[in-house]
């Protein structure tokens, strides 16, 4: 499978023609790249003027999306409205959306339902704490979320299904999860997947790792920890430094 780097800009940039600039910029840097996977996530607002910019070049994603298809959900954005507009891919139950506006894995698991449903790929993020990492509790952290955000999921939908494991303590820390913990978290997610399924659905699976990654130490994580790719954060607003990232996964 090709490897997948997945570009969430998050609350930026605050102007159409920064986001326009960036857009283009990363576009000309991966031009020729065809060994990957690319896809960027913009925030909402700017998604309606990337979809001609994104082809032949990377391909479009969102930072979110509700598990209803229409109504009276003032600020929501549903997975029809995204599948309209010819996105591919969705981010969801990302650290920050978990944290900031409290999403419990049961409205995470309807995210995910519902964006299955409107043909759009998942990438459903999971990760411990600093307090869950120092208690130990990594695993059952892992396991509970995994197992209650896919429940209801069946095999069949998990080849459209990516897992981001993004450690929560890693993200803008600059304190990135080293390579043998990463291998150890994406081994135990594989394990986690093939109790849930059966191993071959595991070992198709897309995991990729999130958590201040950058050019410096993103290979590694592909030769050495077994990540199928990355999920870039503060790194994917630097044209040049995520084109690196993207070059050090082919």
């Amino acid at each position: 499978m090709k490897n997948l780097i997945v570009a969430n800009w998050k609350l930026n940039p605050i102007s159409q023609k920064e986001a326009k600039t960036l857009l283009d910029k990363t576009k000309r840097g991966i031009k020729n790249i065809k060994n990957a996977d690319v896809v960027v996530c913009p925030p909402f607002v700017w998604l309606a003027v990337a979809p001609k910019r994104g082809k032949g070049g990377f391909i479009m994603g969102a930072q979110n999306c509700f598990w209803e298809e229409k109504g009276a959900f003032t600020g929501e954005i549903s997975a029809l409205m995204l599948a309209d507009l010819k996105i591919n891919y969705v981010i969801i139950g990302h650290s920050e959306r978990r944290k900031y506006f409290n999403e419990t894995d049961e409205q995470i698991n309807k995210k995910i339902k519902k964006s299955l449903s409107a043909k759009l790929k998942p990438i459903l993020c999971v990760g411990e704490t600093a307090e869950e990492r120092d208690s130990n509790k990594r695993a059952e952290v892992l396991e509970r979320q995994i197992t209650e955000d896919l429940k209801g999921v069946k095999k069949e939908e998990m080849k459209n299904i990516v897992i981001a494991y993004e450690p929560v303590w890693a993200i803008r820390t600059g304190n990135n999860c080293s390579v043998d913990e990463t291998m150890g978290s994406i081994l135990f997610i594989r394990k986690i997947i093939s109790k849930l399924y059966k191993r071959e659905i595991a070992d198709n699976l897309r995991i990729i790792y999130g958590g201040s990654v950058k050019s410096e130490n993103s290979g590694s994580y592909i030769k050495s920890a077994g990540a199928n790719g990355f999920l870039v954060g503060g790194a994917s607003l630097n044209a040049e430094e995520f084109v690196k990232i993207v070059k050090s996964a082919l």
